[in-house]
């Protein structure tokens, strides 16, 4: 079951849950970009683990699917060079995620440590359902139905990998099946905090969202939240306790950041103007993207064209792996 090509595979993908924010570009589409020459890379934009908490709003995920492939496309990420498809496009995935299923005890599933920590949130949502128990036994179909042999991870993220790579153990014992046992990359993952220094969520409504016109990222900027210790003009701050200036360090030169840092602890400079001197940062960084992203989404051609080749190609591999799993089962509907 393993991959014929000679690039080490790597499978990843992204939620479906709205527009993507600037905490999802360094945090995952960066990587995602500097992985294309390198390996033989499988990118998902995952439909159905996005209906698992937006199943009242399905109405939108297909308007969703369009804004993450644009955005991806925008800021690099190359069709031709990386296989970029929609999970809901490939069935087989949902097959797999039956036989995973009934190969993985509820134990595993209880123990893993998002599900625990989110299930008061869950009900209160009305999104404490089978699904969103499930979303690792999916999770893991993704990565094998495509033989995954590298996923790009966060350290924090290892434990939820490890229940991948349990599920594709037991199968492997249970039927002698071949499918790789997938490895880590662990990426630079900075943590990135919202507006009001909580956690970036769009549940939050704290985004810099990825296509923010520049006035709109000079209001969501005026908002964050500085040191508190800095309560004049004539304060002197710690920039290291400043969530602005955590952001400095992610698109400001080294020199911007070396003057943020002096003004901040002498005074010299005001907080208003060292979110003035972001903005303008954040924005550089935006505007060639956003231009390519509004170009890409008004020709519904091309668009049409990317999802359904993408999802073809990554379709076939899929229904490659799938035979050979039912080979490996002695399970063949019968036939």
């Amino acid at each position: 079951m393993s991959p014929s090509n000679t690039k080490v595979r790597v499978m990843t993908g992204a939620r479906v849950s709205g527009a993507l924010h600037i905490g999802h570009y360094f945090g995952v589409t960066r990587n995602m970009v500097s992985f294309q020459d390198e390996y033989d890379c499988f990118y998902g934009v995952m439909d159905w683990h996005g209906m698992t908490t937006s199943y009242r709003e399905s109405h939108k995920i297909d308007l969703w699917i369009r804004d993450m492939l644009s955005e991806w496309v925008a800021w690099g990420i190359d069709p031709e060079k990386a296989t970029v498809f929609v999970q809901s496009q490939v069935p087989e995935v949902l097959e797999l995620n039956m036989i995973f299923a009934n190969l993985t005890p509820l134990g595993w599933l209880e123990r893993v440590p998002t599900w625990k920590d989110a299930v008061e949130d869950a009900k209160k949502n009305d999104t404490h359902n089978l699904g969103r128990f499930g979303y690792p036994v999916l999770q893991a179909a993704d990565i094998a139905i495509f033989q995954g042999e590298r996923v790009p991870i966060g350290k924090d993220q290892a434990p939820h990998l490890e229940l991948s790579r349990e599920i594709i153990r037991r199968f492997n014992g249970v039927y002698k099946g071949k499918f790789p046992e997938p490895k880590p990359i662990f990426t630079e993952t900075p943590m990135i905090l919202g507006l009001d220094n909580r956690k970036m969520s769009t549940s939050y409504g704290n985004t810099i969202e990825l296509s923010q016109e520049p006035k709109a990222v000079e209001r969501a900027v005026k908002k964050m939240i500085t040191d508190p210790q800095r309560v004049t003009r004539e304060d002197k701050g710690d920039p290291e306790v400043c969530n602005v200036y955590s952001f400095h360090k992610l698109v400001s030169s080294k020199e911007e950041q070396a003057w943020v840092r002096e003004g901040c602890t002498t005074a010299g400079i005001g907080c208003g103007d060292c979110k003035m001197k972001l903005a303008c940062n954040i924005n550089n960084l935006f505007e060639e993207p956003r231009e390519k992203k509004k170009k890409i989404l008004a020709d519904r051609v091309q668009m049409d064209r990317l999802i359904k080749e993408g999802s073809e190609k990554a379709r076939e591999v899929a229904q490659k792996t799938l035979r050979s799993v039912r080979d490996a089962m002695k399970f063949h509907g019968g036939l």
